[in-house]
């Protein structure tokens, strides 16, 4: 069954998945491109296919169309527009360096409404436009089905509903099955976990993201116990959670909290002189949050997350976002770019390929390009470099990014955790 056999109004719960798992990945992708608080390491200036664009000439070949489909203006607060407007500033990046394999790029773009009609609507109007390829945005109910009748492929970031992690499709991202078999991986391998102990708020979307990591944590053989409590808690709710979580002494905590959640964990943590360290999500590792936190974050660790850098990659996403809010390129702080990042990556990383290929003399089309990503191992997304094994598990087979760093909180800022640099994750997913 496709997504458009979904219920025909999105619930509650999808929409709190939606907004979860796409800032886990937004920030995931920005991450390690984000200047730390404290000291960061520049990266050389070596010249790779992932930061070369700069030195590569306009683009002279037939246009290759990506029709982009996203969600905007929709009920509940679903709109994200920056996603689109970052993916057209990046096209027009790459038409003045090198397009997309030495072809030119044009973005053909179609909003949706986070219901099955408005994506199948848009699946028809983009066939009809032949376009070479599709490239979701946040696209809740895409028309794979539609597309694939079409012979046109599909690319994108992130798995939102479950059917998205078998579709026919690379999504380059993972979703909350591998951020969630990351976490679990981290208990196991850095701290040789028995027992944990969760916190999470008690709402719809955060309930798939526990189940996963639950499902996770089994495979690892690890047991846990979940404690629950509301979305913003009081100081003494926040202490609470860590008291009830911690009372029976597991080897390591789990906070599923985000947002100011991040920071009433780490005080609660800190405020009862626990000890045990924490595992926690992408979102508590922002420099925002390590600025209030300080030192109340040592102990804490970050699937996702990895030692604070500044990268040549940096410097080519300020060129493409700086136009779109109209700033200099300098003025942009990488880190507050938001969800718009993962239009930025959807396209650069499909003519990072592109011109891989194209450098084999592989004439560069939708199914080309969709057949390389597929059957070449040993590349990586852009710009964080998270290494790309498209299909590489059957149950997950739309499902590129298998692979994640672990960082954990030191007075230099995140660091990666030796042996951590680039966690596999296939053995821990439910």
């Amino acid at each position: 069954m496709t997504n458009q056999g979904a219920n025909k109004a999105m619930t509650p719960t999808t929409r709190n998945a939606v907004r979860t798992i796409a800032v886990l990945t937004a920030l995931s992708l920005s991450a390690t491109m984000v200047p730390a608080a404290h000291a960061a390491t520049k990266a050389k200036a070596k010249l790779t296919p992932s930061n070369n664009f700069p030195t590569l000439k306009p683009a002279t070949g037939p246009v290759f169309t990506i029709g982009m489909t996203n969600t905007e203006g929709a009920a509940g607060g679903l709109d994200y527009p920056e996603i689109r407007t970052f993916a057209q500033s990046a096209v027009e990046y790459l038409n003045k360096h090198g397009g997309m394999g030495g072809r030119k790029v044009k973005l053909e773009a179609c909003v949706v409404k986070a219901s099955p009609e408005t994506s199948a609507a848009c699946a028809q109007e983009l066939v009809g436009k032949k376009v070479d390829a599709i490239l979701l945005g946040l696209d809740i109910f895409p028309g794979y089905a539609t597309y694939d009748a079409a012979g046109i492929p599909v690319f994108g970031v992130l798995p939102i509903l479950p059917a998205d992690y078998t579709a026919k499709a690379v999504l380059f991202g993972g979703g909350n099955a591998t951020s969630m078999a990351a976490t679990a991986a981290a208990a196991k391998l850095k701290y040789n976990a028995k027992n944990v102990g969760i916190l999470a708020a008690d709402n719809p979307g955060t309930a798939g993201t526990v189940a996963s990591l639950e499902g996770s944590l089994k495979k690892a053989g690890i047991n846990f116990k979940t404690v629950k409590g509301g979305d913003n808690e009081t100081d003494a709710g926040y202490q609470g959670l860590m008291r009830e979580a911690s009372k029976d002494n597991p080897e390591v905590l789990i906070s599923l909290y985000g947002n100011a959640g991040c920071i009433g964990t780490i005080r609660g943590r800190a405020s009862l002189g626990i000890k045990i360290p924490v595992l926690s999500t992408i979102i508590c590792a922002g420099a925002d949050v390590r600025a209030a936190a300080g030192d109340d974050l040592l102990g804490w660790a970050f699937p996702g997350a990895q030692t604070d850098r500044l990268t040549p990659e940096r410097g080519i996403l300020q060129a493409i976002t700086a136009p779109v809010r109209k700033v200099k390129p300098a003025e942009i702080d990488p880190g507050a770019l938001g969800l718009g990042v993962l239009g930025v990556q959807g396209i650069m990383t499909m003519a990072e390929h592109a011109n891989r290929a194209a450098a084999k003399k592989i004439k560069i089309t939708g199914p080309s390009l969709f057949s390389y990503f597929k059957t070449v191992r040993g590349t990586t997304a852009w710009p964080n470099g998270a290494k790309l094994e498209c299909g590489a598990v059957p149950a997950y087979s739309a499902v590129c990014a298998f692979s994640f760093p672990v960082a954990e909180y030191t007075k230099a800022g995140n660091v990666t955790i030796p042996g951590l640099e680039s966690v596999d994750v296939k053995p821990y997913l439910p």
